[in-house]
């Protein structure tokens, strides 16, 4: 659709026809929680009688090729293209003629593309993770109310980015984020958890949810009936007469939404995220992650997640004793950063220590263990002098070694 050659239209005629296709009205019934968001397919009974369905079909990728309305052939081919979704990988073995953008991608192999235009904001590649977005976190973030989203793409009218903030991406990433956030921490807010906690990474991260939510429009749309035409599933044949193995002849599907309403789109979310975790790869990045937590990863506003870690973290350095004993066949080391690994590592921590408390862990260390002893030698009347000290020092120790 081409709406910027209108007859007889002004330049602020057209803007507005381009506006109203594009984005739509707040008071519209398609706006109601009933209806928004809303992603749709048109079904390729449009264009063939029959196609070519993949038994196994590979999980397909974007592509973007700069696209305008004015090259009426590459916008053909485009959308023939996709609507041969079923196909898969072998949607470039159906004979057709390819412009050379085209072409050059799928005279790479047999990989399962779907093209889409090119634009700043990438809007065309994370259509499906916009339209499972209610309009109440569109608005918070910032998004504008765009009409219902198609997959796979179709056609466009041009100039998507000027209807969309420069910061579409940033936007889209926590919008995103703050939708799927409950399936991947259910107890603790995002707000809980600093910008470099690699969890909030990962929910922001668009191109680790594109995968599983292609995924997912594909799975809906295959549980969609067939259209009757009656054909009969057969192993199709190429042009040099050999077999195609690995795809059958097949009636085209009947088009349709994918999802339409806050509920539907509320189960497509949490199928999205069932889907990223198919393999268990997103249940075992969690898993790590939540298993290696630090400090860092938490901001200052006080969560169930925080609270279960800092209880674990005081639990360990509960464990801390500091006890004197005597090293034995060690060399003295002395440095900034002296380790005597599985012993007593004194050299640093000396340095806290005054004078008198120095010569009492000096003296234990050379083999004087008995507080008597000690207290003897430093001039004490008995050892009660050399124990409260001993104590002080303890607490000193458990704090240095603490933070190191």
């Amino acid at each position: 659709m081409n709406l910027a050659d209108g007859p007889d239209l002004t330049g602020d005629e057209r803007e507005a026809l381009l506006r109203d296709y594009l984005l739509l009205d707040p008071e519209n019934e398609l706006a109601s929680p009933a209806m928004y968001p809303r992603l749709w397919n048109v079904s390729a009974g449009m264009m063939f009688t029959k196609i070519i369905r993949a038994e196994v079909p590979e999980a397909p990728e974007y592509v973007a090729v700069p696209m305008n309305d004015h090259d009426a052939h590459l916008s053909a081919s485009v959308a023939e293209w996709n609507m041969l979704w079923e196909a898969a990988q072998f949607r470039r073995r159906i004979p057709r003629d390819l412009p050379d953008q085209l072409y050059r991608v799928a005279d790479r192999g047999d990989i399962n593309v779907v093209f889409v235009p090119r634009t700043t904001s990438r809007y065309h590649e994370y259509a499906p993770l916009f339209h499972l977005l209610p309009r109440a976190t569109l608005e918070r973030f910032g998004l504008p109310l765009l009409r219902a989203g198609q997959w796979p793409f179709l056609s466009h009218p041009a100039r998507i980015d000027d209807f969309l903030p420069s910061d579409f991406e940033a936007r889209l990433a926590k919008a995103w984020a703050a939708t799927v956030w409950r399936h991947l921490m259910p107890v603790s807010p995002i707000s809980g958890f600093s910008a470099n906690d690699p969890i909030r990474v990962l929910a922001h991260n668009l191109d680790f949810w594109l995968p599983p939510v292609t995924e997912v429009v594909q799975e809906v749309l295959r549980e969609l009936p067939e259209v009757d035409n009656g054909v009969t599933p057969i192993i199709p044949v190429l042009e040099d007469g050999s077999p195609l193995c690995g795809a059958v002849t097949a009636n085209p599907r009947v088009g349709g939404d994918v999802w339409a309403g806050e509920q539907e789109a509320a189960e497509l979310v949490t199928w999205t995220v069932e889907q990223a975790d198919a393999d268990g790869r997103l249940r075992g990045i969690l898993d790590a992650i939540r298993s290696h937590r630090v400090q860092d990863d938490f901001s200052p506003r006080w969560t169930k997640a925080r609270e279960d870690f800092e209880r674990k973290l005081h639990r360990k350095r509960a464990k801390i004793q500091v006890r004197f004993v005597e090293l034995t066949d060690t060399i003295p080391v002395h440095g900034p950063e002296t380790q005597i690994v599985d012993q007593l590592a004194v050299s640093d921590f000396l340095t806290l220590l005054n004078e008198r408390d120095r010569e009492i862990v000096v003296l234990l260390r050379s083999g004087v263990t008995k507080l008597t002893e000690v207290a003897e030698i430093m001039g004490y009347s008995n050892h009660s002098a050399v124990s409260k000290r001993l104590a002080r020092i303890r607490e000193q120790a458990v704090r240095f070694f603490d933070e190191r």
